[in-house]
């Protein structure tokens, strides 16, 4: 991979200068931002009987199959030469592989409010990645409303995070999240040069979850764990949630907004979900706001003004 991402970035160095978001763009933003705001009760209800890897690997073979659908349906090319498949693969293991399967089990011992703030860093490592790979110097005021967006999300979630204490076991899933994150980023890089060389998202997308559904099975079956399906309603409802809406809806459009805007702009919306989240926790699970919890809705919406406000 140290090879590929440079590779990859020889013909995306050119700085292209930030422009307004059209309607298109805040459209995509809200769909991203309501399709991963809603996955965290979906997840939730697949968390029983059937092991991470494969119910990551059905809900990414199923948003496979109807992506396959959807590049028929719209006539998208989808036969590519080998050096094409290596950068799906490596798009699939990243994107749709590993970015998922550390979270799950960082999460195991890790506070839930320290994933959104740690998933939240995704807007600063986009940053720090578009500046090392592809040579785009960050925008001062998109770099200040990311931290100011960082210091909310932490300011909101802090009263979970020290009520709950953080112990070597828990200090162990914060540094698999912190990798879980580092993997969705590098994703983020991968589809940037994959859409730069010419490959639509819909092609890109429809091979890469192929492969990272196919990623996940094979490390099912290394580690011997039983492919099945928990025939519940709760399983399979999320299941199909999370392959149609947070799977092929979000990641169309938060790829598309990224290949438009941008990774740093477009990696605020990483901030913003978890925020929501919150806001749906209030009415779902009856979350209180306590006064710091405000002062960083105030942060994280302001910075969010600052990332996308029109230059």
């Amino acid at each position: 991979m140290t090879d590929t991402l440079p590779r990859l970035a020889v013909a995306t160095r050119a700085r292209t200068s930030p422009r307004a978001l059209t309607g298109f763009d805040y459209l995509l933003y809200v769909l991203v931002v309501f399709a991963w705001s809603t996955s965290w009760i979906a997840l939730k209800l697949q968390l029983g009987t059937v092991a991470p890897e494969v119910s990551i690997a059905l809900r990414f073979a199923i948003a496979a199959l109807l992506m396959f659908g959807w590049a028929s349906l719209s006539g998208v090319r989808l036969a590519f030469p080998l050096s094409e498949h290596l950068r799906f693969a490596l798009l699939g293991v990243l994107l749709f592989g590993t970015n998922f399967v550390l979270f799950y089990y960082g999460g195991l011992s890790t506070p839930s409010g320290l994933l959104a703030v740690v998933f939240s860093c995704a807007a600063l490592f986009n940053l720090i990645l578009s500046a090392a790979i592809f040579r785009q110097r960050p925008e001062r005021s998109v770099a200040f409303g990311a931290v100011l967006g960082f210091a909310g999300v932490l300011a909101m979630f802090a009263p979970r995070i020290f009520s709950a204490g953080l112990d070597g076991s828990a200090l162990g899933g914060l540094a698999l999240c912190v990798l879980g994150t580092l993997s969705f980023c590098l994703g983020n890089m991968v589809s940037v040069a994959v859409q730069r060389s010419g490959i639509g998202v819909i092609s890109a997308n429809s091979w890469g979850m192929a492969y990272g559904a196919l990623f996940l099975a094979l490390v099912a079956l290394l580690r011997g764990l039983p492919f099945t399906i928990e025939p519940s309603l709760a399983y399979l409802g999320s299941l199909i949630w999370l392959s149609t809406v947070s799977s092929v809806l979000a990641f169309a459009a938060y790829l598309t907004l990224l290949g438009r805007i941008g990774a740093a702009r477009a990696g605020y919306s990483t901030v913003m979900f978890p925020v929501f989240a919150l806001l749906i926790s209030t009415v779902v699970e009856g979350y209180v706001w306590t006064p710091i919890a405000l002062v960083g809705l105030v942060l994280a919406l302001a910075g969010n003004f600052i990332v996308l406000r029109k230059r």
